[in-house]
C-alpha cells in the first residue's frame, strides 16, 4: 500500500520523503506486527505520507536504500526487530528510523539484563531468579514464594508466559518458556493494580490500569478479547500519578531509551511500584495501549504516528 498524495500530485507531509513502515517480520509476534504496521500505514498515507509497507520477511533490508527511502517506522515487535538488529542496520544504511536505538533496544528485549540495569539504579523491580534444566524447582519456590511468573527473556505480548501456581507447575512453565527462548526468567508476583505507562519525547502519557479476565492479561486478553477493561485515567490520586510517571521516564532514561515506548508496572496493595519491563516499539493495533492514553491526552492516532515518525534519527 502506498500513498500518492492528492490529485495534484502533491505529498501533504512530504518533508518526511518516503517512509518505509517495516511490519510483520519473522518474530513469534508477527501476527501482531502485522495488526500494528497495517495500521501505522493507513495513518500515514491518509496524512499524506508517501509510505509503504515493508516486511523483512520477505525483502532484504538492504532494498530499502536501493529504493530510495529516507525514514523507516518501526512496526515489528519482538526479536529481529525490536532487539537493536534492525536498528543496526538501519544505522549502517544510514536511514534514520523510529523508536529507541540499537542499545536501548537489546537492552530493553532483555527482561534479564533490563532488571539488572534497574536494580543498579535502585529502581523497583520484582525479585526473579534465572530457570535452567538443573534448577532446583523447590529452592525457587521457596525464594519467591508463589504465584511465580515465567516468561521467555526475549519475547513480548506474553508469549511463552505462565502464572504458576503450584510448586509442581513450575517445571512445566519452564519447559513452555524455553520453547521460545533459551534463557528463562521466574518471576516474583506481586499482587496489585496492573498499570502501563507509555512515554512520547521526554513526556510520560496518561497511565492506563489493567483489568482483565480472572487478573490473566494473556495473550488473547491483549490483542483477541473484549474482556479486558482499560481504565484511562488510572483513577489514581494525581499526586501518585505524576510519581509513577516519573519513575517510568527514569527506567528509560536509565535503559537510553528515546523517542517512544512503554513501560509496565504493578502497583502493589501496599502502593509501592514495581517496573516489570520496558516496551521500545509497542503495539498500534485497534487494542494497542499507547493510542489510547495519547487519545485521553488529546493526540489522535494519526497525530500520534506523524509526532512518532518525525523523530526518527540515527545515532
Amino acid at each position: 500500500m502506498t500513498s500518492t498524495g492528492d490529485a495534484s500530485g502533491k505529498i501533504a507531509n512530504g518533508k518526511f520523503g518516503k517512509v518505509a513502515v517495516l511490519l510483520g517480520g519473522t518474530s513469534a509476534e508477527r501476527d501482531v506486527s502485522l495488526m500494528s504496521g497495517n495500521a501505522v500505514l493507513a495513518a500515514l498515507c491518509a496524512a499524506g505520507v508517501d509510505a509503504h509497507g515493508f516486511d523483512p520477511a520477505e525483502l532484504d533490508l538492504h532494498i530499502l536504500k536501493e529504493q530510495g527511502y529516507d525514514r523507516a517506522f518501526i512496526a515489528l515487535h519482538g526479536r529481529g526487530g525490536e532487539d537493536g538488529t534492525v536498528q543496526g542496520m538501519l544505522e549502517l544504511l544510514k536511514i534514520p528510523y523510529t523508536g529507541s536505538g540499537v542499545m536501548a533496544s537489546a537492552l530493553s528485549m532483555d527482561k534479564w539484563r533490563t532488571k539488572m540495569v534497574w536494580a543498579a539504579c535502585g529502581l523497583p523491580t520484582p525479585r526473579y531468579a534465572i530457570l535452567n534444566a538443573d534448577t532446583d524447582w523447590d529452592a525457587v519456590v521457596a525464594d519467591l514464594g508463589l504465584p511465580i511468573f515465567v516468561k521467555p527473556v526475549h519475547e513480548g505480548s506474553s508469549m511463552g508466559a505462565t502464572k504458576v501456581t503450584q510448586a509442581t507447575q513450575l517445571k512445566a512453565a519452564w519447559e513452555l518458556a524455553v520453547r521460545f527462548d533459551d534463557l528463562v526468567i521466574a518471576e516474583e508476583f506481586i499482587t496489585g493494580a496492573e498499570l502501563t505507562a507509555p512515554f512520547l519525547r521526554d513526556r510520560a502519557l496518561p497511565l492506563i490500569r489493567i483489568e482483565a479476565p480472572g487478573g490473566n492479561y494473556d495473550y488473547q486478553n491483549k490483542y483477541f478479547t473484549d474482556d479486558t477493561r482499560y481504565l484511562c485515567p488510572s483513577g489514581l490520586p494525581a499526586e501518585q500519578e505524576a510519581a509513577l510517571q516519573a519513575l517510568v521516564m527514569k527506567s528509560a532514561q536509565v535503559l537510553g531509551c528515546r523517542g517512544w515506548g512503554r513501560a509496565d508496572l504493578i502497583l502493589s496493595a501496599d502502593g509501592r511500584p514495581y517496573l516489570l519491563e520496558m516496551n521500545t516499539s509497542p503495539g498500534m493495533t485497534g487494542h494497542s495501549l499507547v493510542p489510547m492514553s495519547a487519545k485521553v491526552a488529546g493526540m489522535g492516532f494519526t497525530e500520534l504516528c506523524l509526532a512518532i515518525l518525525e523523530d526518527a534519527r540515527l545515532g
